[in-house]
This record gives structure tokens, sequence and C-alpha cells, in this order.
């Protein structure tokens, strides 16, 4: 024993010596006047090279038969038995009622919005594919169904209005995510079917068109004081690219005024550079992956739109931030589904292969053009009908040949290290996702879905769960209100983070790590912060250093090396959350008996003393990835000093 914590000694020391050598990085992220896209915008004459027809569109359209008949045909199967099961469906109203449940409940009543866009896409790709008129007249009824709604958006979303949340204000269109989704589905839906409306009714087209513009894109292009489009300030998060990319979707398919389309892709493209000038020269996303793929990964396809209807002119993929943006969501796999999940992203994702694959192959990145095609082969992508929105469903259809064929291989990265988004993270070995992985980030406690979670981590065995981020629970009204901290899983005492003097850390920008740094070698990989300025100052702490330490096919080490500024007669602990079941072997030693491993972890019982408590999962949401319960390990100080430290040394139990 007396070997083993020699050792640990050791390990401290190489800790602080790290932390001295390398030069801090700043927490908190400051917007940078880029303006990439205006300036390639500039450089080409946008308005002189943007087409203005539909001729940039090369995807299949309704009177393409021998290509929808060429489809293999157990997709097409599947397409139209889909269809097939709305040729009854009885459109739905969205009641007042449902939309004042939020303010009533918190209760988002997603299901009300939801249902009806299933069965649109559903219906479109039907007729698309059978081509014989059958689904047309439901196609109508929901066009019908839309034009006479009130608003297409999420109840969630309403406080946005001047009035308030409750019930949509008729007079004051506000463009949220739900209505950019409608927006593309049915500006799709108009341009395909125009034509076959029109030989039912002219008013059908008509209709459409007028409620398309009257809804959306034109409140969207008059007004600048929509938050996400970033003209009033502040940092954007996916709200920016989910959005636009839509609304630049629908403005090319429907606009025929050569300057109006002009103005309004610009407009686009400058809302688009807010999003980019918020964004950290390392392309993290502090969103977490679920969520690159509504930010990053919108970001990429409008700028792959822009690409097309440019012939090719408008061209930012050789841009070091548009690249490193890209690369981001490879480098933060564990063993896909498995991600890295801080803040409110979930423990797991698919990813939309496609975009992956995408994205790679337009910033010329291997590795990530491979992950795609990885991401594909897992989740059997191309073997059924495609998922996503009517004209991604179109576009993916014509892929699923290039995808299928293309070279596929997992992206496992030895380490990689985001100095301005302050995440870090390695694995035993390069291309392996056998041994331990960890991951940890400094950050700040304002991040965009943030958790005070600044200076926590996660650690994975043979690619399964250990120490966890718990992520989120099902969103409901108080999820993004002033009581957003008061759930459980939003605080720093249900991370991986110690409670100081009794105290948890506090949100907002001030609230930030400093002096994060990460180094890494063929033997180890090291991430450490101060997190002392995490807390507010009832908390005492005068310095508290984190330390990770992955020593290479051997152990996974957190170190703790504090100061206080006062002891209260409140607990200090350092807290680990598990979906392991834990048990105390003797003191000194716990089990963490997980997925398939088990692990030790070694302590010094003279320094902490664990309690352990179980928590069980009931919200829906958290129970998709921790469906048995989690537990808290509190390591408590026994007689704290004003200063002092603790290790604890994670093993494989042999």
């Amino acid at each position: 024993m007396r070997t083993l914590f020699n050792d640990l000694k050791n390990t401290l020391i190489l800790l602080f010596a790290v932390l001295l050598f390398f030069q801090p990085v700043k927490a908190e992220l400051k917007s940078k006047e880029r303006n990439i896209l205006a300036k390639e915008a500039k450089a080409i004459d946008l308005a002189k090279v943007l087409i203005i027809d539909n001729s940039w569109n090369k995807l299949p359209g309704y009177k393409d038969r021998e290509y929808w008949q060429n489809l293999p045909e157990n997709i097409r199967k599947e397409y139209i038995e889909k269809a097939e099961g709305y040729l009854k469906y009885n459109w739905p109203v969205v009641k007042a009622t449902d939309y004042l449940e939020f303010i009533r409940s918190g209760d988002r009543r997603q299901e009300a919005y939801s249902a009806c866009s299933n069965a649109l896409i559903s219906l479109v790709m039907g007729e698309l594919v059978e081509g014989k008129g059958r689904f047309i007249d439901q196609i109508i009824n929901a066009v019908w169904y839309y034009s006479e709604q009130t608003w297409w958006g999420w109840s969630a979303h309403l406080g946005s209005q001047k009035v308030g949340a409750g019930l949509p204000d008729i007079n004051d269109a506000y463009v949220d995510l739900g209505v950019g989704e409608v927006t593309s589905n049915l500006s799709w839906t108009y341009y395909l079917f125009k034509e076959e409306f029109d030989k039912v009714h002219p008013l059908i087209s008509k209709r459409l068109f007028q409620e398309i513009w009257n809804k959306a894109l034109a409140p969207y292009f008059v007004r600048d004081d929509f938050g996400y489009m970033g003209f009033k300030g502040g940092r954007q998060n996916n709200w920016n690219p989910w959005i636009n990319y839509n609304m630049l979707t629908s403005y090319l398919l429907l606009e025929k005024d050569p300057a109006k389309k002009a103005a309004e892709v610009q407009k686009i493209i400058n809302s688009l550079d807010k999003f980019l000038n918020g964004y950290s020269d390392d392309g993290g996303c502090d969103e977490g992956p679920s969520y690159w793929g509504a930010a990053g990964a919108l970001l990429y396809e409008s700028l792959e739109m822009l690409k097309d209807v440019t012939a090719g002119k408008f061209d930012v993929f050789d841009d070091s931030l548009i690249q490193n943006i890209g690369k981001y969501f490879y480098k933060v796999n564990i063993h896909a589904p498995y991600f890295i999940n801080f803040a409110d992203a979930d423990a797991k994702t698919g990813g939309d292969a496609s975009a992956v694959y995408r994205y790679g192959k337009a910033i010329k990145d291997v590795q990530m053009q491979q992950f795609g095609a990885y991401l594909a082969k897992i989740s059997n992508w191309g073997d059924r009908a495609i998922g996503g929105k009517i004209g991604e469903q179109i576009r993916d259809l014509g892929l699923i040949k290039e995808i299928r064929n293309a070279d596929a291989k997992e992206a496992l990265v030895s380490d990689f290290w985001f100095p301005d988004t302050e995440i870090a993270g390695a694995r035993d070995k390069e291309e392996s996702f056998n041994g331990f992985f960890f991951g940890a980030k400094g950050g700040f406690n304002a991040e965009s879905h943030n958790h005070n979670d600044v200076g926590s981590c996660l650690m994975y065995y043979d690619s399964k769960p250990c120490l966890i981020d718990l992520g989120r629970e099902e969103y409901v009204a108080k999820t993004f209100s002033s009581k957003r901290y008061e759930i459980w899983t939003m605080q720093s005492g249900y991370h991986n983070l110690p409670v100081i003097n009794g105290v948890d850390q506090m949100q907002g920008a001030k609230y930030k790590a400093k002096n994060s740094t990460f180094h890494a070698n063929t033997k180890s990989a090291t991430f450490i912060t101060e997190i002392a300025g995490a807390y507010p100052e009832n908390a005492q702490v005068k310095s508290w250093i984190r330390g990770y330490t992955l020593n290479r096919g051997k152990s996974f080490v957190i170190s703790d090396k504090y100061e206080l500024n006062k002891k209260s007669d409140t607990v200090t602990s350092s807290n680990l959350i598990t979906c392991c079941k834990v048990t105390l072997v003797k003191p000194g030693l716990l089990k963490f008996e997980g997925d398939g491993f088990t692990m030790n972890m070694s302590y010094n019982s003279k320094v902490v003393t664990p309690k352990i408590e179980f928590i069980e999962v009931t919200d829906r949401s958290l129970k998709r990835y921790w469906p048995n319960g989690v537990y808290r390990v509190k390591l408590e100080f026994n007689n704290p000093g004003l200063k002092g430290g603790q290790q604890i040394v994670f093993t494989k139990a042999s």
C-alpha cells in the first residue's frame, strides 16, 4: 500500500509540474468578428453568381419516375406502406389548451405538433415513390390543415412573443425551430406538387405559397430582432444554423425575384456569421455532440447549399474554423453510440451518418468521411426508408450506394484537446475502444445548455460507462427558466466534482475554470484545471486544483489539491456519479461493477470516508441511458485542514 501511495505522490507532483509548465487559456468564449461568410460572398459578388431559377437543385422531382421506380423494392414498399397508414388520417386541431398546457404544467405537448409533421412527410414520400396520385388528396388536406393553423411553432417558444407565452399572437409572427421545420417541409411540398395541386384547384398552391410567406419567410426577412439571428448581440447556439438552414432552403425553392433572393440569401449569410463569430477557434461545441447535429451539421448543410446555388463559387470548406467544427464530432466519440456528453447532451447519439460523411468529404478529412460511413454501417443506414425532412430524405436516397460502399472505419483518436472550449479526452490506445477512456472539461457556467460542471469528467472502460455525466431530464418549462438549477442533474453536486464547505458551484459567466491545461504522450494523458472560481464566496475556497491522469493501459487517477480561506462545520466532499454498482470492500477500497467489467477504486481512508447513495432514475429521458438507477459516492474529508488534497485510483479488478 505504501508503494501505491508513493506512486500517487509522484503522480501528483507530475500534475502540478504540468500545470506550471503550460500556458493558461481563457475559459469564457468571446465573439470574434471573423465574418467568414460575408467576406466570401463579397469576394465572389454573390448577387451576380447566385443561380436564380431552380436549376441548382439536382434532386429528382415528382416527374422523374424512372428514378423513383428504380429505388430498392424494400425501400419503395416501406415508403408506400407508411403513406397508406395516413390515407384516412384525420388532421387534428392544435387546440388552445395544447398551447396553454406549457404555462399550466410545463408540458411542451410536442406530440401535438410532431404527429402531423410525420403524416405530411410520409404522404409526400409515399406519393413520390408510388407516383399514382393515390396520396395527393391527403397531401392537399395537409396543406389546408397547415394553412388554417394559427402558428407552426412549439408552445415552449412562445415566450419570445411581445405578449409572452401561452397562445400564439397572429399579429406577432415569431419564427422558431418548429416554424422552420414546417416551412422547409411545406416548401418542398409546394415545389414538388404545385402542378398536381393546380390540376385539382388553383387556390391550393396559391394558398400554400401565401401562408409560407406570411407565417415564416416574410417575418424572418423583415425582422432583425429574433435573438437567434445574432443581430442584437449575444453568443448564438444551435437555433441559429437550425433555423437559417430551413429558411435558406425555403427561399431558394420559392423566391423568383433575383434581387429579393440575393437579399434573402445575404441575410442568412450575415446571420450564420454571427453563429461562427461566437464559435471558438478550436471548433469545440459546448452544447455537446448530440446538439452538434443541429449546430455544426446544419451549418455544413447551409454551406453546401450555398456552394450548390453558386455553381461551386461560394466555398469556405478550406477555412480552419469550418474544418475544426467538423472534426470536433469524431474526436469526442468514445465508441459509438457513446459520445462525451457534457451539458444537456445525451450519453448516446446515432449521429447523422450522411451529414458526417459529406462534411468529411467537403473538408477533405478522410477520418471524418470514414466515420460517417461507419455510422451508416452500424445503424444499417440505407437498408430501409431514410429519416429526416422531405428534402433530406430525397437527397440521402441518392447517396445510399456511395455511402454504403465507402471505406468505413470508426474514429478512435488517441487523445484530443480543445483549448478554447477546454474539453479534453484520451484513451489507452489509438484505434481501440478497449481499456480506459476519459473526458474532462474546464469552461464556465454560462455555456449553451449549461450545467454547473466546471472541472467535471467522465470515464469509460472497454467503451462502457463507469463515471458518468447524467445528461438531462425530459425538457419541461422549468428546464429553461430561472429555476433551471433547482433540477438535480444541473447541479455540480451531481457531477464528478467536490462540494466545498457544503456549497455547490454557481451558474453564471464569472464562475469559471482557470489555468486549464492538457498534456499527452504515449504513456499518459493529464488534464488539470483550477476550479475554485466556479464556486461562490460562501464556499470559502482559495484554490482547488482538480487533475485527471490516464496512465495508459494501467489506471485512471483523480487528484485534488485545495486551499480554503476558512473551514466550516459543513462537510466537504468529492462526489462521483456512476451507473456501476458500488460496494465497500474494505477501508481504502471500493468495487465498481459495470457492464462487463469490475473496477477497483483505491483511496486513502485516513483522508476521506466514502458514503454510497443509490439514486432511482424515474425520468423518461434519463431512463434511456441509466435504466437501473445510479450511485453517488460522496468521499467526505476527515477533519480537513485549510490545506490538503487527496487522490483516488481506478484500476481494473483482476
